[in-house]
């Protein structure tokens, strides 16, 4: 059994288990062990100590020459001497204790877009203040990733390391790591805890966050253009010295990363966070559309554009109420944001839920999250707005992406194109029609999310259904053909393999 923590490059290979040898668990490079310690394996008291520091507490247990270790093996050696005067760590890496030291890890870096991720060695920097340090055990590919990587969104920004839902799970030396160490002025997490990043975050301070009408925190609120920090201007990715940008503050698609602080959720330790990771975007993104900003009243009927996950997250909503009817319109900007808004759907209760998408072999799909019926915009010689107001007897009470009756509300949840505009007569206004938008289903992460996650403990929310595909951190390319395939919703990104 292997594990690689930080990164191990491969010229040093990586730690070994050998439960039959209680006392040589982890195998390090022999000229790099204690003298206590033969054969190239840490003893029992070594393993304890390293034990205390990967859950982010600084203690010297091997005194060595810091420059003649790679930067990637300096977590295994001493982190604060208490003495600064030789020992040759405080050049390049300040003690831990007082201001964190430099990690290397391996994350997935797109140089160029459209272009194949390369996995290559990366160093990233301690946080900051009100910055945390994330250590991420399981990641998943959402269309967002995908997009902006084909340089569709607002402004490409080159080099990056994508990713923005993700999670943790317990690792083989400590139990639990995904905090992996705080900054200056964090005071509601700690290492060890279980959470999910968000690309929206949640200062708690400001207007927005202060109102129960909307998410857009003032500070935080997503920014797709931004590759850098907002303390400093500046990426803790990088590479011989020259950055690497993060992706809507979050790039998860790395061993390590770091956020702000009002970027992360803390939730339940119990929660898979091979599953609950998909909540950190698209699932919620789709639920929250439907129940938080559409709020389709019983008797109402609802249409949703996009045959994706987050589109089928709607549908469950829906079936509480028997007269609700749901149109679930899928295209491929939505992605799986539709299944979400399908689900959620469901969930509310309705009792007609119709999928529209120029992909037939979406609908089979899409019945596993309550659509009852399929219209393909090819199959007609009229506009599918014609067509939905024929089935539904005049048109529909709520939409993500669609036309509706007068009284209608439209809710936009897909990321649109840079070029995107769209056309009104004010009249359709004056008629009683809403048009609103929605990033993360109007959740306040920090606030909101660890309740989504609840209703997935209590079985509230299926989100094992989204999950179509997994792959090791190795072949996080073939993540991003399924998707463009057509053929995943979600597909989980095992960050140890």
């Amino acid at each position: 059994m292997t594990t690689s923590f930080d990164m191990m490059s491969a010229s040093f290979g990586y730690f070994t288990i050998n439960g039959e040898h209680p006392t040589s668990l982890y195998r390090v490079p022999q000229s790099l062990t204690p003298s206590c310690c033969n054969g190239g394996c840490l003893c029992l008291d070594h393993i304890q100590k390293l034990n205390r520091i990967l859950q982010g507490r600084s203690l010297c247990f091997h005194e060595v020459d810091a420059a003649s270790i790679p930067v990637g093996l300096r977590r295994l050696h001493v982190l604060q001497c208490g003495n600064k005067g030789g020992d040759g760590w405080e050049s390049g890496t300040e003690t831990y204790k007082e201001k964190g030291f430099l990690y290397a890890c391996i994350p997935a870096v797109a140089w160029e877009a459209g272009k194949p991720l390369v996995i290559e060695e990366v160093e990233v920097a301690p946080p900051q203040a009100m910055e945390v340090r994330l250590k991420i055990l399981f990641t998943s590919l959402c269309h967002t990733d995908v997009y902006f990587w084909e340089a569709k969104g607002q402004t490409p920004v080159f080099p990056r390391i994508f990713g923005h839902e993700a999670g943790g799970c317990g690792s083989i030396l400590s139990s639990s790591i995904v905090v992996e160490s705080v900054g200056e002025g964090v005071t509601d997490l700690a290492p060890g805890d279980h959470v999910l990043p968000v690309f929206t975050g949640e200062c708690k301070e400001c207007a927005h966050c202060k109102s129960e009408e909307s998410n857009m925190c003032d500070l935080l609120r997503i920014n797709t253009d931004r590759g850098v920090m907002i303390s400093d201007g500046q990426s803790r990715f990088s590479i011989n010295g020259k950055p690497i940008y993060h992706f809507v503050g979050t790039s998860t698609f790395s061993e390590y990363t770091v956020l702000h602080s009002g970027c992360v959720a803390k939730i339940n330790p119990l929660a898979p966070l091979d599953k609950v990771c998909v909540l950190s975007c698209g699932i919620s993104t789709g639920l929250g559309a439907t129940l938080n900003v559409a709020k389709p009243p019983k008797g109402s009927t609802v249409a949703i554009f996009g045959l994706g996950a987050v589109g089928l997250a709607v549908s469950p909503v829906s079936h509480a109420f028997s007269f609700l009817h749901f149109a679930c319109f899928f295209h491929h900007s939505s992605g799986w944001i539709v299944f979400m808004a399908a689900e959620g759907a469901r969930i509310a209760g309705a009792s007609r839920i119709i999928g529209v998408d120029l992909n037939p072999k979406r609908f089979e799909e899409a019945k596993k999250f309550g659509c009852t019926e399929f219209v393909n915009p090819s199959d007609h010689d009229k506009p599918v707005q014609e067509v939905l107001a024929e089935m539904t007897n005049g048109g529909v009470d709520r939409s993500v992406e669609c036309t509706g009756n007068g009284w209608g509300v439209a809710v936009l949840v897909g990321v649109p194109h840079k070029d995107a505009v769209f056309k009104t007569h004010p009249m359709n206004l004056l008629n009683e029609r809403t048009l609103k938008g929605t990033f993360f289903g109007n959740y306040k992460p920090r606030s909101d999310l660890p309740a989504v996650v609840e209703k997935y403990m209590n079985k509230e929310l299926e989100v094992e259904k989204f999950i179509t595909h997994e792959v090791p951190f190795s072949e996080i390319n073939k993540a991003f053909d399924y998707m463009l395939e057509g053929a995943s919703l979600r597909c989980i990104i095992r960050m140890d393999g």
